[in-house]
């Protein structure tokens, strides 16, 4: 693709997200109403909005964030290393601050970009709704006011892959697999992050699910401009 991005510029990431409410009996009636006008045209006539609410982590209104995981590359002696570090917790409120300390001090070049597979249409606007829900001022990267499409510092692999085709959709697993990238899909995929989370109560294997996703993102983007891979012991995760 002969992307032009300094690959030391670019921040990587992935978000894992579940119902803000364990259950649909935790919602607030005036919420439940909300929930089910919110979701009617995605639901199919035999399910209720309650049946539905299993995935009401998709939505930034209804959901919260459990996991980041950023990725960067930086170099060390004559190669690149990839590092990784997770923010996560049961306070989202702490983990959007620190994430947003990443941003402001660290990536906040206007040479520095994010990158996220379908990043435009959910990790993107849902970290920045969930950090306006908390009151937390959205750094630069994340605040779009006013800026020209060609200005926004995103870049996301799923449009990248589109080439213009925007009714095409092409999911992570699948890419990887084309591309011969190992999967990230390893041990449990999107759907059942929900109930490791509240019913195995297993954060650690969510963030490790999450640090897998942020390593494909970036396999992904090298292997969109021909570079090699990153090998495994490159990869190193940091606190």
């Amino acid at each position: 693709m002969n992307l032009t991005y300094t690959l030391n510029n670019i921040l990587f990431l992935d978000i894992e997200t579940v119902p803000e409410k364990e259950n649909w009996n935790l919602l607030s009636k005036e919420m439940q109403g909300l929930f089910e006008k919110k979701t009617q045209y995605q639901r199919k006539d035999e399910f209720t909005a309650e049946q539905f609410y299993g995935r009401a982590g998709i939505w930034a209104e209804f959901g919260k964030i459990i996991c980041i995981s950023v990725g960067y590359f930086v170099d060390v002696e004559e190669s690149k290393q990839l590092r990784i570090t997770s923010f996560f917790g049961d306070d989202e409120h702490l983990l959007l601050t620190d994430f947003k300390v990443v941003l402001d001090k660290h990536f906040s070049k206007q040479a520095n970009v994010l990158c996220a597979h379908n990043g435009k249409e959910f990790d993107f606007p849902f970290i920045a709704r969930r950090m306006i829900m908390h009151q937390i001022e959205l750094p630069k990267k994340l605040n779009l006011f006013g800026k020209k499409p060609w200005e926004v510092p995103h870049i996301d692999t799923l449009e990248l892959w589109k080439f213009g085709d925007y009714k095409h959709y092409t999911s992570l697993k699948l890419l990887t697999s084309i591309l011969g990238i190992p999967s990230p899909k390893d041990d449990i995929d999107g759907s059942e992050v929900a109930d490791v989370y509240y019913k195995e109560k297993n954060l650690q294997r969510i963030v490790t699910y999450c640090e897998k996703d942020t390593i494909a993102v970036a396999q992904i983007l090298l292997r969109f401009n021909n570079e090699n891979l990153i090998e495994d012991k490159d990869i190193v995760s940091v606190d």
